[in-house]
């Protein structure tokens, strides 16, 4: 693949990988996979709020919480996502913010846990919506 996907993860995917115990969980993957730079993760400054916020309320372990950081800061694109592009659509806020980010992002797929997403057709503006492991097996159809 010449063009590497472009995505976006909830919330609940981060939280997925800091609370995880298993080193070869698929989100602890998905991370491994981002350093390679196997994909592009789009990320805005909403998301990583409440990535932090979601983090400390569970008092998610300090080493995860900042290799997480680390790599938004460093391999992540941000997106500026104007609050005046976000058009209400879920019933959760926070979840319209991601469908901004991936739309003012140009993402190819949005990886959730999160059922909200069921969206008809399984896209919404012609991003993929994609549960981790499902997003997990393209990137490791795509690098074999």
């Amino acid at each position: 693949m010449t063009d590497r996907w472009r995505a976006v993860f909830d919330t609940n995917v981060y939280v997925a990988f800091a609370l995880s115990r298993n080193p070869n969980s698929p989100t602890r993957e998905l991370i491994r996979r981002l350093e390679n730079r196997e994909y592009i993760l789009l990320a805005c400054e909403a998301i990583a709020d409440e990535v932090v916020e979601k983090l400390l309320e569970r008092n998610a372990p300090a080493e995860s919480l900042i290799q997480l950081l680390t790599a938004l800061e460093e391999l992540a694109e941000w997106v500026a996502t104007p609050p005046e592009t976000i058009v209400p659509l879920l019933p959760d806020p926070d979840d319209d913010v991601l469908l901004a980010c991936a739309v003012q992002g140009r993402a190819t797929h949005l990886v959730t846990y999160d059922p909200h997403f069921d969206l008809p057709g399984g896209q919404y503006a012609g991003v993929r919506i994609l549960k981790p492991l499902d997003f997990l097996r393209l990137l490791r159809g795509a690098s074999a």
